[in-house]
């Protein structure tokens, strides 16, 4: 740890609490596939969770920090609290710095609090849909924005932003684009009008952004936050390899969903693999093409 980053990371700390505190780093840590991590010992006795990268993206930590704060206020499942982070202005490398949860076994009832909790957070609701900035899933700009449309949005803002970057890197071809122009012009068709106001999604739930607590009790992390249609927040559970089904039946039985639910998942599960094909190239495409023919022939 370097002399500036002690001190800018003691500095928060002082903010946070009022008091005088000084740190040292403690152990490497996960800290996902992008950033690295370690935990920090305080002299007030508590271990920390630093999350940095030298080469991150713009605002990237911000946007993560804000994103857990909005979380945060649904108070229906663990967040981890964030005491403060750095971006690309810093001399250091940028950084979040937030609490350690230790993790723990999955408590009784684990799945069915989980999916009570997912389901009262979208009861949380703006009423546009997107969000006050734009953020990050995974190291992809997400663009945000407020619109008054649910089909515009996903059309604009999620689907068409993803082809913009697949045909920039090559991986986008015209018959992906014919496809795609029969999609684009029938997604009210497909998506419809939801007949509930924009709620509170996490927008990246997948079984790697989420933890079992020290109590058991389930966390969630890394999100990508923004107001939607909550059936395209479930569909990310389902994209590699669905929750256990208490998960589902217990969210259900707090926010049932519509019956026809599995019909739309299917657009909504095609943002994710768009996102995977222009993270991590061709291994994705034939999961994209086979969506896009199913919806667009």
């Amino acid at each position: 740890m370097t002399d500036s980053l002690k001190s800018s990371i003691e500095d928060i700390l002082h903010q946070a609490t009022g008091e005088k505190v000084s740190v040292e780093l403690g152990i490497s840590l996960s800290g996902g596939c992008i950033n690295n991590a370690t935990s920090v010992k305080t002299s007030l006795g508590e271990t920390l969770f630093l999350k940095y990268n030298e080469n991150a993206e713009p605002f990237m930590f911000r946007a993560e920090a804000n994103g857990l704060e909005e979380l945060s206020k649904a108070e229906t499942l663990r967040i981890p609290r964030v005491y403060g982070y750095s971006d690309k202005d810093s001399e250091d490398a940028p950084f979040i710095l937030m609490e350690y949860i230790a993790s723990g076994p999955k408590g009784k009832g684990f799945y069915e609090a989980f999916g009570r909790g997912f389901a009262e957070m979208h009861r949380v609701t703006k009423s546009q849909y997107g969000f006050s900035e734009d953020n990050y899933i995974g190291s992809t700009p997400q663009i945000n924005g407020w619109m008054d449309n649910w089909t515009d949005f996903f059309r604009e803002k999620r689907l068409g932003y993803q082809i913009s970057l697949a045909q920039k890197s090559g991986l986008w071809d015209s018959q992906a684009d014919r496809w795609w122009e029969v999609l684009s012009s029938r997604l009210e068709e497909f998506i419809g009008t939801p007949h509930e106001p924009p709620s509170l999604l996490h927008g990246d739930l997948w079984s790697g952004n989420y933890m079992t607590g020290p109590e058991g009790e389930p966390c969630i992390i890394d999100p990508a936050v923004y107001y939607g249609s909550r059936e395209a927040d479930l569909a990310m559970t389902e994209v590699f390899g669905s929750f256990d089904s208490r998960f589902y039946d217990a969210y259900r039985e707090s926010y049932p969903i519509e019956p026809d639910y599995k019909d739309r998942s299917e657009i909504y599960k095609l943002y994710h693999l768009m996102n995977h094909l222009n993270l991590f190239g061709r291994s994705y495409e034939g999961s994209v093409k086979a969506l896009l023919k199913r919806f667009g022939s």
